[in-house]
C-alpha cells in the first residue's frame, strides 16, 4: 500500500477515527482512481470511504488537511543574492533555504524535509518535549552536516565573516523548517497520542479520587468508550442474526435441484434483547461512582434497548425521565438533591422497587446494584433481595469499597454476595466497562 495513504489511515486512527482494514482497502482503490493532484476531490473520495459517521467526518477533514498541507509559513530573511561556497554538499543544502514564494524555502526544500523527517522516524513523536530532539534528527537526515562543519571551519577566518553570517543565516531556516515539520507531525501523531495516554490515566485513577479538573476528559472517555462497546455488540449481533447452516434441511430445500444448494437454510438460536435495571446508592461517596455508571448506560442507547434507572439513599425513586429529558449533568444534580440526602437503607429500597417496580425485572433483565451495601443498620431486606435474584436473569453488584472491607461494620455485602451472579469492587471506569461488557455478553 502507498505508505503516504498508510501514514495518514494510521493518523485517523490515532485521532480516533476506527478506520478497518476493509476501508483502508476501498481508500487505496479511491487513491488509484482520484490521485494526490486533485486534493480537494482526494478529500471527498476519502472522506467518504473512512468516514462513517458525522464525528468521524470531522476528525477524517481536520486530520487530512494537516496532514496533507504544508506546516505553517515560517519567517525567513531574504538574502540580497544566493551564496554559493563551491562545496557541492553545502551548496545544495543553500538552494534548498533559499526563500521561496510565501516566505517558505519552497516546494524542494518541504519534499526533502518531509523524506528526512520520515527517515528520522519523525511520526513517533509523543510529547511536546521531544521536538528539539526530532528536529535534530530530521536536519541529520537532511545531511546538515557539511554546512555545520564549514561554519565551524570559516568562522576563524576574519575575512570570511560574511559567508559565516550567510551561512548561519541559511543554517537557522533549516533549523526553524525542520522544527515545522516536527510540530506539524506532533500535531498529527504525537498529541492524540498524549491524549490517549492521558486518557488511560484517567480511566483507570478512582473515581471517588477524581480532580474536578479531569471530569470533562472522563466524560469523553466514558462516552467514546460506551460508543465502541456499543458497536462492538451490535457488530456481534448482525453476525449472529444469520445462524449457522443447518445442513439437513439445506439438502432437503434442494432435492429437485440434484443437490446443488441453491437455497441455503440456517438454524437460529433466540436471543434475548439486552434489559438492563440499574439500582444505585447516590449517598455520600458512591455518587461519584454512580455518575459515571448511568453516563455509560445512557450513551449505550443504541445496544441497550430496555433500560430503566433507579437511584436512593433511603427510599428508592425511578430516574430515568430527569436523565433521557435534561442535560447529563443537569439530571444529576436534580437526583443527587432530591435522592441522594436521606439516611441510607437498602431495605426501604428493596420495599419501594418490590412495591412499585417490580415488573421492570424479568427473566430477560440484567439487574446491576451500584452501592457499598451499608445500611446504618437497618434491616438489608435479604428476603425480597433473594426473590428479585429469582426473578432475574443476572444480578450485578458493583461496590466502590475494597473487599477486605466487605462485612465490616454495617456492611451487608458478604449477606447479599450468594444471590448475586457476580459481586466485584468497582473503582474506575475501565471497572465500570468491563462490567458493562460482561452484561451484553450475557444476551448473545
Amino acid at each position: 500500500m502507498d505508505s503516504i495513504l498508510a501514514g495518514f489511515v494510521r493518523a485517523l486512527r490515532a485521532a480516533g477515527a476506527e478506520a478497518s482494514t476493509a476501508e483502508t482497502i476501498d481508500a487505496a482503490r479511491a487513491l488509484a482512481l482520484v490521485g494526490y493532484a486533485d486534493r480537494a476531490g482526494l478529500k471527498a473520495a476519502l472522506g467518504l470511504v473512512l468516514a462513517k459517521s458525522e464525528d468521524e467526518k470531522q476528525i477524517h477533514d481536520e486530520v487530512f488537511d494537516l496532514y496533507f498541507g504544508r506546516p505553517p509559513a515560517v519567517a525567513t530573511e531574504q538574502a540580497a543574492a544566493p551564496l554559493r561556497t563551491g562545496d557541492a554538499e553545502v551548496d545544495a543544502l543553500l538552494a534548498l533555504a533559499e526563500p521561496g514564494p510565501g516566505g517558505q524555502g519552497g516546494d524542494a526544500l518541504a519534499a526533502a524535509l518531509e523524506r528526512a523527517a520520515t527517515s528520522a522516524g519523525v511520526d513517533e513523536i509523543r510529547f511536546a518535549t521531544q521536538t528539539g530532539y526530532y528536529a535534530r534528527q530530521t536536519l541529520d537526515a537532511l545531511g546538515i552536516a557539511p554546512l555545520e562543519a564549514r561554519i565551524a571551519a570559516q568562522r576563524a577566518n576574519p575575512e570570511a565573516q560574511a559567508e559565516v553570517q550567510a551561512l548561519e543565516a541559511a543554517r537557522d531556516q533549516l533549523r526553524r523548517q525542520a522544527r515545522a515539520v516536527v510540530q506539524q507531525r506532533y500535531a498529527i501523531f504525537g498529541k492524540p497520542a498524549t491524549e490517549a495516554f492521558m486518557t488511560e490515566v484517567v480511566v483507570t485513577r478512582a473515581l471517588g479520587r477524581m480532580a474536578p479538573a479531569e471530569m470533562e476528559r472522563m466524560k469523553a472517555a466514558v462516552a467514546r468508550m460506551a460508543r465502541k462497546l456499543a458497536a462492538r455488540h451490535a457488530r456481534r449481533q448482525r453476525v449472529e442474526l444469520r445462524g449457522q447452516l443447518d445442513l439437513r434441511r439445506t439438502m432437503r430445500a434442494n432435492a429437485g435441484h440434484d443437490g446443488v444448494p441453491v437455497t441455503l437454510a440456517f438454524k437460529h438460536r433466540r436471543r434475548d434483547k439486552p434489559r438492563i435495571v440499574a439500582v444505585c446508592d447516590v449517598s455520600g461517596s458512591v455518587a461519584s461512582h454512580v455518575r459515571f455508571l448511568l453516563l455509560f448506560l445512557y450513551a449505550l442507547h443504541d445496544a441497550v434497548g430496555d433500560l430503566r434507572s433507579f437511584a436512593f439513599s433511603n427510599r428508592l425513586q425511578d430516574v430515568a425521565e430527569p436523565l433521557e429529558k435534561l442535560p447529563f449533568d443537569d439530571a444529576m444534580a436534580l437526583i443527587l438533591k432530591e435522592v441522594g440526602n436521606g439516611s441510607t437503607d437498602y431495605g426501604q429500597a428493596w420495599v419501594d422497587l418490590h412495591d412499585r417496580h417490580w415488573d421492570a425485572i424479568d427473566r430477560r433483565t440484567t439487574v446491576i446494584v451500584l452501592g457499598d451495601g451499608r445500611s446504618n443498620g437497618a434491616d438489608p431486606r435479604l428476603d425480597l433481595f433473594a426473590e428479585l435474584a429469582g426473578r432475574a436473569k443476572r444480578v450485578v453488584w458493583l461496590c466502590p469499597e475494597a473487599e477486605g472491607r466487605w462485612g465490616m461494620g454495617d456492611s451487608a455485602m458478604l449477606r447479599y454476595r450468594p444471590y448475586c451472579t457476580s459481586m466485584s469492587h468497582c473503582a474506575t471506569a475501565a471497572d465500570l466497562e468491563r462490567t458493562l461488557d460482561e452484561a451484553l455478553e450475557a444476551y448473545h
